[in-house]
């Protein structure tokens, strides 16, 4: 319930605009609410799926929008994506609207916190509108750090071949491919949405203007996450190439020195060898191998250079 510009907390269920049902939670309040307010129990249930796709259902009086939005991943694992996306569930009565996730959202929390204008929550069309605007900003948002982490972390790459960077990279590209897929699901559910007029907006000219100026944000989000996963593909393409060369640089070296090394070890070890040859009694004898052997590494070295392999 909204009362002078702030949202108030009430204990009575049936007096409330909305409805916002955030965890914890479990099985046993789930149905007592979908009992209370006469829901099918699908209809939140099915929202807390984190797999569940975009899309909006009617039975009777009672409408339902699934949308997904971007949350900070929380996974432990070795290698996670830093954003993924996850369900909110929009379900709207005669009486209230009901919001529910599986995660705490920030979408809905900047409601909580009155941080959206004209925030009315007794217009239940106008709040599924905002909830809509504030979810696409949420994905612009999102584009935006990931872009620029993906700028700083090339500018490292540039001076290591570190795997702590390639990981890092590897997140971004994992985070970008679940906002393309949301984004295209939440395209086609508002397309769908426009031509069956769902909200029932089309004789309300103000609110169909931002449900067009909706549709072409998310647009340009998809466009944005598209482009920026492209570009992401390309460099990891690009630093994949120039660690693989480097390498093949490196053992090219370490391969010439090798041979240059090998040559005043082999002339040493014809004059160590244990035969007659008389060199022995020649004056400076041990000078003079270990310069004869040094100058044929030098000679060896100059080649090598002169050809590009060293």
């Amino acid at each position: 319930m909204k009362q002078k510009r702030q949202l108030v907390e009430i204990d009575d269920l049936y007096s409330a605009s909305w409805v916002n049902i955030s965890p914890p939670f479990n099985q046993e309040e789930l149905e007592y609410l979908a009992q209370e307010l006469d829901i099918p129990l699908d209809f939140l249930t099915d929202s807390l799926d984190i797999d569940e796709r975009s899309r909006y259902e009617r039975e009777d009086d009672l409408r339902l929008v699934v949308l997904n939005t971007p949350i900070i991943n929380s996974s432990e694992s070795a290698n996670p994506a830093i954003y993924i996306t996850a369900p909110i569930g929009i379900i709207l009565t005669p009486d209230h609207i009901l919001t529910i996730a599986a995660f705490d959202n920030p979408i809905l929390k900047k409601f909580l916190d009155y941080k959206v204008r004209n925030f009315d929550p007794g217009d239940h069309t106008l709040f599924v509108l905002q909830i809509m605007e504030q979810n696409v900003y949420r994905f612009l948002n999102c584009l935006k750090d990931l872009n620029l982490k993906r700028n700083l972390l090339e500018q490292e790459l540039y001076d290591s071949s570190r795997n702590k960077e390639l990981h890092e990279l590897l997140s971004i590209e994992k985070s970008l491919v679940y906002f393309v897929t949301s984004l295209s699901a939440n395209e086609l559910l508002k397309m769908k949405m426009r031509r069956t007029d769902f909200l029932q907006i089309q004789d309300h000219e103000d609110q169909a203007d931002l449900f067009a100026d909706i549709m072409i944000d998310n647009s340009q989000a998809l466009e944005m996450a598209n482009i920026y996963t492209n570009i992401l593909g390309g460099t990891m393409d690009a630093f994949a190439s120039i660690i693989s060369n480097n390498l093949n640089i490196v053992m090219r070296r370490l391969t010439s020195i090798t041979i240059i090394l090998m040559l005043p070890t082999l002339v040493a070890s014809f004059f160590g060898m244990n035969v007659i040859s008389g060199f022995e009694k020649v004056p400076y004898a041990f000078t003079g191998i270990f310069v004869f052997s040094i100058i044929l590494a030098v000679i060896m070295a100059l080649i090598f250079r002169r050809n590009k392999l060293f």
